[in-house]
């Protein structure tokens, strides 16, 4: 029986208006990523824009044995997060879903 792993991901770009320092910036993403991290069990890491201090780029990695599953876990994840920021007076201003 042939086993199938299907990995989806995306990167998720936040703007942090209130963010004065790179300090500022720090607390929203450990804040995001931590939260996601202990409530899915999913790979979660700042994948880009480290030295613009009022954008944060997110990347998220989903795998599972059914693709239904994974975009399904994909999605509620990304609405999590969405939610997540907007209490970390932050918003998500792009999503881009890789393959």
């Amino acid at each position: 029986m042939k086993r199938i792993m299907i990995t989806l991901s995306a990167e998720l770009t936040f703007y942090i208006p209130h963010a004065n320092s790179l300090k500022d910036k720090r607390q929203v993403r450990r804040s995001l990523i931590d939260k996601t991290r202990q409530k899915y069990n999913v790979s979660v890491a700042e994948v880009g824009t480290q030295d613009i201090l009022r954008t944060l780029t997110i990347g998220i990695a989903v795998v599972s044995g059914d693709v239904a599953h994974a975009q399904n876990s994909l999605d509620e994840i990304i609405r999590y997060m969405e939610k997540s920021a907007g209490g970390a007076d932050a918003e998500l201003t792009g999503v881009d879903r890789g393959l």
